[in-house]
């Protein structure tokens, strides 16, 4: 996706680029309509605290993924020491053996090697790296870089600077979605000072939510007030990005992925955001020149766990993207429970429970790359077709009665309040 004066170039397709911490969200991700899918090893990434992919695990992604024409990307975006250099030979040919599409790389040292001992490997240019301008793009691009993920700090005028000043074969993506570091394209040692937990390493404790309090003494007229209330003032706390509203702009500029962050969140969560950027791209796609993007669609952020949104810096410089009330996420509405098939004959959706509600909920349901749509759960059975009253019991399949059939992976949710 470029553009060249005022048309829009559909030489690429814009691709929608979604997180996965383990296969259910992989298989999440796939299902609800993502072109390309990142993951990390069990070394290398920049999320320890997900589940991550074993090698076994990851050939099988690869599998599925290319099984359905969609692509993987294998974080490698920490910064390595001495001592983990000698193991990433062997990462290095796992990821070839189970092949990966691209490795999301940061260290100069790392792609020198994989240029080295696996020249025929993509290498993305991780946020980390730090570009933001076109000539640090494009010796990326001239050292065999295929992508460049763009830091977090540009605005969409600076991207499509970039676009219109790097070679043309060179790819960009950049964030559209999710959690921002409050310091350089997530390059932070807030965490590691305070409780020795390297952020660079994949291991940040995300201070920048905690509560602190501060008192400016020599900068007249400039105050944080100490007295916000018990827990202090949170004024690092930066709300969660969110362009849904804005993919035209975004494709515009140049952008050809529009990633995603998430891999330490909820194959719900991954479900709702993919498939929201996938019903916008693809309504954007119909009609480039008149893009509208559909109200459900920008109301489909907003049910799933989540900051306060802002654009981030796309704008220009932020005014409103900090949050200085506390650190807490909105949640207004549960996933209750999986679709895993219907019963035609008896006019039955089969679930498997996910959190509980009663008789008589008014469910909305979601179906893969689908709209939601509303049902009353009037009769609900246990596994031995039962009448019941409510679903109680963990992860317990149950039936709903319904004229409708739903496909297999469509999220049944509520208002969190009416449970």
């Amino acid at each position: 996706m470029a553009v060249r004066g005022n048309k829009i170039n559909f030489a690429r397709p814009l691709e929608v680029l979604s997180p996965a911490g383990d296969m259910e969200r992989l298989n999440a991700a796939l299902a609800f309509g993502a072109d390309a899918v990142y993951l990390g090893g069990k070394m290398f990434g920049m999320r320890a605290a997900s589940p991550n992919f074993t090698f076994e695990q990851l050939s099988q992604a690869v599998q599925t993924a290319h099984s359905l024409d969609k692509q993987i990307y294998l974080t490698c975006n920490t910064l390595p020491r001495n001592n983990e250099m000698d193991v990433f030979d062997q990462f290095l040919s796992e990821a070839v053996e189970a092949k990966v599409d691209a490795l999301i790389v940061n260290d100069i040292g790392v792609l020198a090697m994989i240029k080295r001992l696996a020249p025929d490997m993509e290498i993305h240019m991780s946020t980390q790296t730090g570009i933001v301008n076109y000539a640090a793009a494009s010796e990326f691009y001239n050292m065999g870089a295929k992508r460049v993920v763009l830091a977090r700090e540009l605005s969409l005028q600076e991207i499509s600077e970039i676009r219109a000043k790097t070679p043309k074969e060179l790819e960009i993506e950049v964030f559209v979605h999710g959690a921002m570091c409050v310091s350089f394209s997530g390059r932070c040692l807030l965490s590691q000072y305070i409780i020795d937990r390297d952020a660079n390493r994949g291991e940040c404790a995300q201070p920048c939510r905690w509560g602190y309090y501060l008192m400016e003494e020599k900068r007249p007229n400039e105050y944080y007030p100490i007295y916000e209330d018990e827990k202090g003032l949170y004024i690092l706390n930066a709300k969660d990005l969110c362009m849904i509203d804005f993919v035209d702009k975004l494709a515009q500029a140049g952008v050809d992925s529009l990633k995603i962050e998430g891999r330490a969140k909820s194959s719900y969560y991954v479900s709702v955001i993919t498939n929201a950027y996938r019903r916008a791209v693809d309504k954007f796609l119909t009609n480039p020149e008149n893009f509208e993007l559909p109200q459900w669609i920008h109301d489909e952020v907003f049910k799933v766990s989540h900051r306060a949104y802002c654009t981030g810096f796309f704008f220009g410089h932020p005014k409103e993207s900090q949050y200085y009330k506390d650190s807490g996420y909105i949640r207004e509405w549960d996933a209750v429970a999986i679709v895993t098939g219907y019963d035609e004959q008896r006019q039955l959706i089969e679930c498997v429970q996910r959190n509980k509600f009663l008789k008589g909920a008014e469910l909305e349901l979601l179906e893969p790359q689908g709209e939601p749509v509303k049902i009353k759960a009037d009769e609900i059975f246990d596994e031995l077709g039962n009448p019941i009253e409510n679903t109680c019991h963990s992860a317990m399949k149950f039936y709903i009665k319904s004229k409708r059939s739903f496909k297999k992976n469509t999220i049944v949710r509520m208002p969190a309040d009416k449970r």
